[in-house]
């Protein structure tokens, strides 16, 4: 999903974004929920107190995009990949909701949203929040399921600007044996 330095950006001059939008740009965060992102940043060598940290912060803002980023970055990095793959669903969910899309990523189609432009913040959400379902799915194996969501993502944006051709080529590697 998004770097953490994306989190705090600013939108660039013109460009408009509703408020929703900008929450994922970490609009409208209640500063205590920040201050536990700020403190499980700080943490972040200490797994359990960065965690305690975190899940602090989405009891204080559960549905805030800018702490679930932050939990799932935790989790990935950690190399807790099933509970980042929870964290991509909630994601996945909210986002669909926000853009009015239909509640299975499967269903959605290119004409429901922006999803070939960076401009538009939602979708991007959504696209990057697909991608990272995708690779957390080839992850733990389920390689069918991953590739899905790589086709997916293509089909929204087939100009690929989020390089989701990346996964797919991993994917088409993935059980082919080296000969070195």
């Amino acid at each position: 999903m998004f770097a953490t330095d994306d989190i705090g950006a600013q939108p660039s001059a013109g460009l408009e974004i509703d408020a929703i939008a900008a929450s994922v740009l970490g609009a409208g965060l209640p500063a205590a929920a920040e201050r536990r992102l700020r403190e499980a940043g700080e943490a972040y060598h200490l797994d359990d107190v960065a965690e305690t940290h975190l899940l602090a912060a989405c009891d204080l803002a559960p549905d805030h995009p800018a702490v679930l980023i932050g939990l799932y970055r935790f989790y990935f990095y950690k190399g807790h990949m099933l509970k980042a793959l929870e964290v991509a669903g909630k994601c996945l969910v909210m986002a669909s909701n926000e853009l009015g899309l239909a509640s299975d990523w499967r269903d959605v189609n290119r004409e429901d949203a922006d999803f070939g432009s960076f401009a538009a913040v939602l979708p991007r959400f959504f696209m990057f929040t697909l991608k990272g379902y995708a690779y957390l799915q080839m992850r733990i194996g389920a390689l069918d399921e991953g590739r899905a969501a790589v086709m997916k993502l293509l089909d929204l944006d087939p100009s690929d600007k989020i390089n989701a051709g990346l996964l797919l080529s991993v994917a088409d590697r993935s059980g082919v044996e080296d000969d070195d």
